[in-house]
């Protein structure tokens, strides 16, 4: 399942392995998953031209492709990229140390590499010269051990941060901030990331002070054993992961958990809903999820960095892929093609209909994704959906559900791509063996899906869905929790490497205990953190400021201006006041309501500090209940933030608008359809 390149001695080591895996139960589901797998892929494999082997990567490239996909090869090229510049602004301290650290390695690398002059990284990212950083030089890991020596300038984070200070103090759009440096100089060609991290709490959603949260939450009962509650635990999404596990009082003092067949073993977690209500996946634009996945890999890293686990990032395994067709074709190339009949569609088509030809008649059918189904049958109608699905040629009524099964397991086994990264498995098992709270695990997954592209998130997000379908028929189709990732974990998480065979089943076991997690949490895993929404706020405000002025034409704009006043102090008067009255049509605290696809399509609102986005909704309701198919129309509408520090946000039914108002003020307030998967 795995490269043998990525694998490291500990994940291995029987003595500290062995209690994590339940291996008669493993075994039974998945030696026989295996076999299937090797049997059909005898002649996927005639098919398809052997992938030559890939040139492996030294430290220095890797780091150098992990700086470009989170978002900044602007440090490799040079180059005075806004959004990197943007990106840089916003890193939390602990997200800081991860770039840091990846970014001194990179350019080491190169310097052994070759002879000419690379920039240091303290010229980069700057330098604390306190006597506080020079304490930092070994930092104490959470198995309590001790680190290497921190790149320079990576300064560890003592204490809690600061909670007295807002977004609303620290707002890059208007141009102004603290003239003692809080915030770096965005348009200099050498960024401190240190200077570059505003004073304001992680553990805010863009508020001034962390507020309490409302009595309402997001349970995942829906999937719990109704006769064995287990104890209940509040999760925050408020609060960097990576900023949490360093505070942790008692880190050094996690136990080591064993994976455990019972469903009822892994922890129940309530979500407390902020004043910001939650947010999904799609209810955020696309850009603003670009910036999303970009932060969840530098969070991602940093998290596993405050265990001491290297996230190694060899070189991912890729298959040839197929232009055309839907077996070994890329999902982006299968959307491309879908999204010809459906521009909206998220999802490819035929993964779609594998879904429903399952629920049509195989959610009651025993064994469903343990049966082979007829060889024969399964190769013709692989043949046909080749050749005829896009052509909307393929007949489906003749297809039974065990086919439909037998086919979407090959699906995603054929990708180029496995649907998850496979090569963070390792740093998985390692973390089971060092933080092994299902709390700490969850946070892992949480961000490994934010950081996922956004087609396999979304197909993932729809795999899950179906997949607890299957099992809320458990009792007649004798699919467990247990049972569908076990058998769904060699298709999910493949490797076309060779290994031992207990290699195979102790990354078996990682990866089955992995879609165990995303299956039992799939209600809350797919929400998004709101310490990233706020610092994707906080990154397009700091892009519209580069955008607007150079820092040296605001220090002139600014001298100019107060030339002005002396001078002409009545005359200055008019100019100041006109821009907030051309700024808004409206008072402050009142809201302009747009519903362009409704009768009323315009309606100013007074916010109070219980006005919810239902609350709105209901009013449109009223005002557009005078027939059947306004009412129809109002039960799919949503309210949207658009434009001021953020793209698109579809606001939580249960958000507090006055308080989503004084982080986006210049945001307008739209009703339209909800997205949809």
């Amino acid at each position: 399942m795995l490269s043998n390149e990525s694998l490291h001695p500990p994940a291995f080591s029987r003595s500290n392995s062995q209690a994590s895996v339940d291996s008669s139960t493993s075994v039974e589901e998945f030696w026989p998953e295996i076999g299937s797998i090797k049997e059909s892929s005898v002649g996927a494999q005639e098919e398809q031209p052997p992938t030559p082997e890939a040139k492996p990567m030294d430290e220095g490239e890797l780091e150098a492709e992990w700086l470009q996909d989170v978002g900044l090869s602007t440090l490799i090229s040079g180059n005075e990229e806004e959004d990197g510049k943007a990106l840089l602004s916003t890193l939390t301290r602990t997200q800081a140390a991860a770039v840091k650290k990846r970014y001194n390695t990179y350019t080491q690398t190169l310097r052994k590499k070759s002879k000419q002059p690379v920039r240091d990284v303290r010229d980069v990212f700057g330098v604390s010269e306190s006597p506080s950083s020079e304490s930092c030089d070994r930092a104490t890991q959470l198995d309590g051990t001790k680190e290497e020596k921190e790149p320079p300038g990576v300064t560890k984070t003592s204490g809690p941060l600061p909670d007295d200070t807002s977004l609303k103090s620290t707002t890059l759009s208007n141009g102004t901030g603290d003239e003692e440096g809080s915030f770096v100089d965005l348009q200099s060609g050498s960024v401190s990331i240190l200077e570059a991290i505003p004073d304001i709490p992680v553990h805010t959603n863009g508020s001034a002070d962390a507020e309490p949260p409302v009595l309402s939450a997001l349970s995942d009962d829906d999937y719990l054993e109704k006769n064995i509650p287990p104890e209940a635990e509040e999760l925050s999404f408020e609060v960097s992961y990576s900023e949490m596990v360093t505070e942790a009082p008692n880190r050094n003092k996690w136990k080591k958990s064993d994976i455990k067949k019972e469903d009822y073993a892994l922890t129940k977690f309530i979500v407390q809903k902020t004043r910001f209500g939650l947010t999904e996946t799609g209810d955020l634009s696309a850009e603003d999820m670009k910036k999303i996945r970009h932060l969840s890999l530098i969070e991602l890293t940093a998290f596993f960095d405050a265990f001491g686990i290297p996230l190694k990032r060899n070189k991912t395994e890729r298959g040839k892929g197929r232009d055309s067709g839907i077996f070994g074709v890329p999902l982006t190339v299968l959307l491309d093609n879908d999204r010809k009949k459906d521009p909206e569609v998220k999802v490819p088509l035929v993964l779609q209909k594998f879904f429903q030809k399952v629920e049509e008649s195989g959610l009651e059918s025993e064994g469903i994704f343990r049966l082979s189904g007829c060889t024969a049958k399964v190769k013709q109608y692989r043949e046909e959906l080749d050749a005829r699905f896009n052509a909307d040629k393929f007949k489906w009524d003749k297809m039974c559900h065990r086919e439909a099964a037998v086919m979407l397991k090959a699906f995603f086994r054929e990708l180029p791509t496995s649907l998850f990264p496979v090569e963070y498995i390792p740093a998985f098992i390692t973390l089971m063996e060092r933080g092994p709270h299902i709390k700490v695990q969850f946070q892992a997954l949480h961000l490994m899906v934010m950081a996922l592209p956004d087609a396999n998130r979304d197909t993932a997000q729809a795999l899950m869905t179906f997949f607890n379908k299957v099992i809320a028929n458990e009792s007649k189709n004798r699919m467990s929790l247990w049972n569908i990732s076990t058998v769904m974990a060699p298709n999910l998480f493949f490797s076309r490497s060779k290994h031992s065979d207990y290699e195979e089943l102790l990354l078996a076991n990682t990866a089955a205990h992995i879609i165990r997690l995303m299956l039992r949490y799939q209600k809350i895993l797919w929400k998004v953190p709101s310490f990233l929404i706020t610092q994707v706020r906080r990154m397009n405000e700091a892009t519209m400021l580069l955008k607007k002025q150079l820092p040296s034409m605001k220090k002139l704009l600014r001298r100019k201006t107060l030339e002005r006043e002396v001078s002409s102090p009545k005359t200055s008067k008019v100019p100041q006041k006109s821009p907030s009255r051309r700024m808004s049509d409206v008072p402050e605290g009142v809201i302009r309501v747009h519903a362009p696809l409704l009768s009323k399509v315009s309606m100013a609102i007074q916010l109070n500090s219980q006005t919810k986005a239902k609350d709105i909704l209901a009013k449109f309701q009223y005002e557009n209940s005078h027939g059947s198919s306004e009412c129809i129309k109002m039960q799919n509408q949503r309210l949207y933030e658009v434009g001021g520090n953020i793209g698109q946000h579809c606001l939580d039914p249960d958000a507090y608008i006055l308080d989503v108002y004084h982080v986006n003020p210049h945001a307008e307030w739209v009703i339209k359809p909800s997205p949809s998967l």
